[in-house]
């Protein structure tokens, strides 16, 4: 099972006379399973179905469903009503023949309101259950499409989220190499630093000064920050690796790689760590921003 994407586009036809339809899917990234669909008449029927099955299929994405329905045209149902035109004949039968008025004629009669039904031609419920039946199997060969585009847009996702990891992979080496951090480069900075304070005041005392020196170099330590965000790298990596929906996980692992990688800043007292931390924070700034249409 390869890594999805939560973008992706796909559309089905069919046609079972009288009646064709057109199916089209669009799914774009969001927190959860957004679906918003309508069937429209008379196929409101396969409505609930249908929802059944895009969230049996998809776990995340805001998701369109769009169903187009046409007819093909059929020449209305045109009846007369006899009896109501038997009556108006024999109304009009019993109007004096002297009366100002002219003799009536059959399309007079017939353009009276009710003699005329005209009745457009209708589907009872066996035309339309195999035909609901046939614009849900299109559906999910729809469903099929958009699950398929989802998978090829997951791939790209997934080559360029492991480049990423590579990327902050090497910036952790160049971290852990800098030699600023080296136990000699921090105990020069120290040492010129409590130079510098004894120099400017003889009421320093050197043992409290000691003191404060070691203090600085355990606020200063970034091991654990390299341990951390080398760790969850690593999980980043397998997540990537497993195929399931994982985008909640990388979303909230790209939280944490953020948060490690600021402290790493805040501690840094070497110009060199600091630009790798500055780039490390870029990264996965990046790496962040594409996870979100993970799904």
């Amino acid at each position: 099972m390869n890594l999805k994407s939560m973008t992706g586009f796909s559309s089905a036809a069919g046609r079972l006379a009288p009646w064709g339809w057109a199916w089209e899917l669009k799914s774009v990234n969001s927190k959860g399973l957004d679906l918003r669909l309508r069937a429209p008449a008379p196929f409101e029927r396969i409505e609930t179905e249908a929802r059944a099955r895009i969230s049996a299929r998809l776990a995340r994405g805001a998701v369109y469903a769009a169903l187009s329905i046409s007819r093909d045209e059929t020449a209305p149902d045109v009846r007369v009503n006899e009896a109501v035109l038997r009556k108006l004949i024999e109304a009009v039968s019993r109007v004096p023949e002297n009366a100002a008025v002219r003799p009536a004629s059959l399309d007079g009669l017939l353009s009276v309101r009710g003699v005329v039904e005209v009745r457009e031609a209708s589907d009872g419920e066996a035309v339309l259950a195999p035909i609901a039946a046939e614009i849900l199997r299109s559906l999910d060969a729809a469903l099929d499409g958009l699950i398929a585009a989802r998978a090829g847009e997951g791939a790209a996702l997934a080559a360029v989220l492991g480049q990423r990891l590579e990327r902050i992979a090497h910036l952790l080496r160049e971290a852990e190499d800098c030699p600023g951090r080296k136990p000699e480069a921090v105990r020069a900075r120290l040492e010129q630093t409590i130079a510098a304070l004894s120099g400017s005041s003889r009421a320093l005392d050197p043992a409290r000064l000691h003191q404060e020196a070691l203090l600085m170099a355990g606020k200063a330590d970034i091991r654990e920050e390299l341990d951390r965000l080398a760790a969850h790298a690593a999980a980043g990596r397998a997540l990537l690796g497993s195929g399931a929906p994982a985008g909640r996980k990388l979303d909230f692992l790209a939280q944490e790689l953020g948060r490690e990688a600021n402290t790493l800043c805040a501690k840094s007292n070497d110009a060199a760590l600091t630009q790798t931390g500055m780039d490390l924070r870029i990264e996965i700034e990046q790496f962040r921003e594409q996870v979100q249409n993970i799904e």
